[in-house]
């Protein structure tokens, strides 16, 4: 993608309140492209995607289904099918921080800044590197269902597959408001995988993501109920394989909704003002 391809689209000036919005689609359409182009030429960036989703499942199935699917009332099958849906919640969060950590290596490359010299819409470049992130986590996600079928989860609920597919797609959309703003604040890519690190752990682990939190000590059951990890995993485990999903399902739109709202005019100004 050549600077001209964006300067042709481009309004006089370069605020985004001067640039009508289909100017700024075109933008976020050459630059997703420009992504994917990326992508194609330096494959490895894919391994995370194509890995994670391999790894945690066969992990967690072999090594702790037997012990935690007991508890389930119901041997290894039964823990298959718990904990499918949970890391389909754990993919947003991961490729959330993959975000941020590639949008601050663009700042320290210098790519962004021939970027904001363009007359292009600021958000465009944003919106892009979240679009071109939600295409990896689907392929993620496409990866963990083949998997999860491969070790026995049962798809019983088509809809409510899509459903859960599209819900975990609209949190991970949330949270990479958070990781670009970490990736445009933060001096380096270690310091951004570091803040990232110290905020999945807890959400991951105190959640009801690999195991039910009925036998957790009170304090952090209570946790578990107010993390909308374990919100979006109920979730989909009640669209994909039964069970009570209002509650979780409108906390995790609340919750989807408050944070795109609060960080992602955090993140187009830091972007902005950035030097």
């Amino acid at each position: 993608m050549s600077a001209a391809t964006l300067t042709t689209d481009a309004a006089l000036s370069p605020a985004d309140s001067r640039i009508p919005l289909r100017a700024h689609l075109r933008h976020t359409g050459a630059l997703v492209r420009r992504n994917l182009l990326w992508i194609r030429q330096d494959p490895e960036s894919m391994f995370d995607a194509l890995l994670f989703p391999i790894v945690f499942t066969l992990l967690f199935v072999y090594v702790f289904g037997g012990s935690i699917g007991q508890a389930l009332g119901g041997g290894q099958e039964a823990y298959v099918q718990y904990v499918v849906p949970g890391l389909m919640a754990m993919m947003g969060m991961t490729m959330a921080q993959g975000v941020g950590t590639g949008f601050n290596q663009d700042f320290n490359s210098g790519v962004m800044d021939r970027f904001r010299s363009l007359p292009i819409g600021r958000g465009s470049v944003l919106f892009a590197k979240i679009a071109v992130e939600l295409l990896r986590m689907l392929f993620a996600t496409t990866v963990l269902m083949v998997v999860g079928v491969l070790v026995g989860f049962d798809i019983t609920n088509w809809p409510g597959l899509i459903a859960s597919v599209g819900l975990s797609v609209l949190f991970g959309s949330a949270l990479m408001w958070i990781f670009l703003t970490l990736g445009v604040t933060m001096k380096n890519a270690q310091s951004v995988q570091a803040m990232g690190f110290l905020v999945l752990m807890p959400l991951q682990f105190g959640s009801s993501i690999f195991a039910p939190t009925e036998s957790m000590p009170g304090w952090l059951e209570t946790f578990t109920g107010y993390n909308p990890l374990s919100n979006l995993a109920d979730a989909a485990r009640g669209l994909m394989t039964g069970g009570p999903v209002a509650h979780d399902l409108w906390m995790v739109l609340g919750w989807s909704v408050v944070l795109t709202a609060v960080m992602a005019p955090i993140a187009v100004h830091k972007f902005r003002t950035k030097h």
